[in-house]
Parts: C-alpha cells; sequence; structure tokens
C-alpha cells in the first residue's frame, strides 16, 4: 500500500510519511530563513510595516486565482468568522514579529509552539471537542515549561517582558485562526478560506504601515518582498506536508526549526540559549507532541469507529 500510495502522489518509491517530511523540513528551513530576515531587517522597519510586505506578497501570489474565480472566491455564509479570522491573523504576525525582532530566534520559536497548547482549551469551548484529562494535563505540563523559560521575577536576561508577552499572545490568536479554520472548512473551500485571509489581512494591515512608513532602500525593498514571499512559500510547504503524511510523524519533524533558528541566531546575532530556555523548551515540545499524536489517535479511533463492518 506504501507504494501505491507513493506512485498516486507521482513520487514513485517515497512513501507519503518520507514525501511529507520533505516538505515539512523545508517549511522548517524557510520558516527560519523568513524569521531571519525579520529579525536582520528590524531594526529599521518594525514589525506592522514588514506585516504590510508580509501581506501585499500573499495577495501577489494568490491574485490569478483570485482573477480566475472572481465572484466564487469571496462566496461565504460566514462573513464574520472570516473577519475576525483575518483580525486575529494580521495582529498575531505583528506581534510575532515584534518578538523575532526583539528577542532572540531560538527563545521566540519556542514560545511560538505554544500555540497547540492554546489549542486545547479553544477545541472544547468552541468547536465543541472531547478533551479528554491527558490533553489538558499535557497542556498544563507545557505552560509549566513556558514558566520555566519567562521565569517571572526571576530577574534574568530572559525574565518575562513585552517581547515574550507578545510572542504568547500571537500564539494565542493564531491559536484562534486554526480553530476558525476548522469551523470553515465544514462548509468552505480552502480557496476561499486562503483569498479572504489574504485579502481581508492586506487591507487590515494598512493602517499599521502608515503609522510607520518609511521608504525603504532598494535592497531593503527586495529583501521585505522576499520575506513576505517566502513567508507564503512556508505555508504552502507546511500545508502540502501535513497533508501527505500522519500528523504525528510530521510534528517532530517541525521542530526542527528550534536548532535551525538556533544555529543562526549563534552564528549571525551572537545569540547563545541559556538553561531555563532549553529546559523549558524541551518541555514545550514534549507537551505540544503528546497533544499532536494523541489527537492523531483520537481522529484514527473515531474513523475506525465509524467506518461499515468488513464483510
Amino acid at each position: 500500500m506504501t507504494g501505491a500510495g507513493a506512485q498516486s502522489s507521482g513520487n514513485p518509491g517515497l512513501s507519503p510519511n518520507l514525501q511529507g517530511a520533505l516538505w515539512m523540513l523545508l517549511s522548517a528551513v524557510s520558516f527560519s530563513v523568513m524569521t531571519t530576515l525579520i529579525k536582520f531587517l528590524g531594526d529599521d522597519y518594525p514589525a506592522a510595516l514588514q506585516t504590510f510586505y508580509r501581506q501585499a506578497a500573499g495577495v501577489a501570489i494568490l491574485l490569478p486565482v483570485i482573477l480566475r474565480h472572481r465572484g466564487a472566491a469571496f462566496a461565504t455564509s460566514r462573513p464574520g468568522i472570516l473577519i475576525f479570522r483575518s483580525l486575529a491573523g494580521t495582529v498575531g504576525v505583528i506581534l510575532s514579529f515584534y518578538a523575532f525582532q526583539k528577542m532572540p530566534l531560538a527563545d521566540a520559536n519556542a514560545l511560538s509552539f505554544t500555540r497547540t497548547l492554546w489549542l486545547v482549551p479553544l477545541a472544547a469551548l468552541i468547536v465543541k471537542e472531547p478533551v479528554g484529562p491527558l490533553r489538558i494535563g499535557a497542556a498544563l505540563f507545557g505552560f509549566v515549561g513556558v514558566l520555566v523559560m519567562i521565569r517571572p521575577g526571576a530577574g534574568g536576561e530572559f525574565a518575562i517582558g513585552l517581547p515574550a508577552l507578545a510572542m504568547l499572545a500571537s500564539a494565542l490568536l493564531f491559536a484562534f485562526t486554526v480553530t476558525g479554520m476548522k469551523v470553515l472548512t465544514r462548509d468552505h473551500s480552502t480557496t476561499v478560506i486562503l483569498v479572504w485571509s489574504a485579502v481581508l489581512g492586506f487591507v487590515l494591515s494598512i493602517p499599521g504601515a502608515i503609522l510607520t512608513w518609511r521608504v525603504p532602500e532598494p535592497t531593503d525593498l527586495l529583501l521585505l518582498c522576499l520575506m513576505g514571499m517566502i513567508a507564503t512559500v512556508n505555508q504552502a510547504c507546511y500545508i502540502k506536508g501535513m497533508s501527505l503524511g500522519d500528523a504525528g510523524a510530521m510534528a517532530p519533524i517541525d521542530y526542527t526549526r528550534l536548532v535551525f533558528t538556533a544555529a543562526i541566531g549563534f552564528f549571525l546575532f551572537a545569540e547563545i540559549p541559556g538553561v531555563w530556555t532549553i529546559a523549558g523548551a524541551a518541555i514545550v515540545v514534549a507537551s505540544t507532541l503528546f497533544i499532536t499524536i494523541r489527537e492523531q489517535q483520537i481522529a484514527r479511533s473515531a474513523r475506525l469507529s465509524a467506518a461499515p463492518d468488513a464483510p
């Protein structure tokens, strides 16, 4: 069956999980390059302005799809959810860009993974998914890892501060966008969701860009556009990887961006992760990985229970 699955996807000899792993690795690499550009440009271009260029690149890439489908690309019966999701996503991007600019890359990346932790209560409250004690315990354990990293009141170099709070808030907002996508995919195509997200995100990023506007140098303009394009490519690679492979197998590969960003931070920005950061990140990664695998097991059990008995 593995061979058949590989052939059907156009890559004979490669299992779906291996194909997905390659896409996820490319996603991790592109994400690391994107955050490097965010930090490199951060001294001259605030997070709100960088977000504008990111959203503009997304619209440019989707423009052929919008022109081809026109009204169908915006057809929806849930405009409220789409607007809220775009607003949460845009603010989340601004906050995450700010955190990547102001924090060590490895630290910011570790905190970004708390999105999975936030998804546990949101799944129960909004999507009405049953959440068992194991997932609740894993989420609480993950937030202990956050406390280890930010060490409130410890007075250390990475004690709690505005950049760390910005990244945690960003992770919460991104969790809202994921939860909203779960609701929308019940009766909306992926194209409609992407088009609304890109166009509304671009419109919502304009006020922040106006308030922080500066005319970029030609080289900086090229880097800003490149950063926006890489952000879009990163999303596409992540979606492709997750669609090809099992979520439980793909999740550990996504964590390789912690290694990539730690290396980039060390060699390019002289950043050295501290012991507390490494310990807290290990707890966060372990808990989010457990939640991902547990959710996959529950989904598989539900599919088997719903399947008709074999004759």
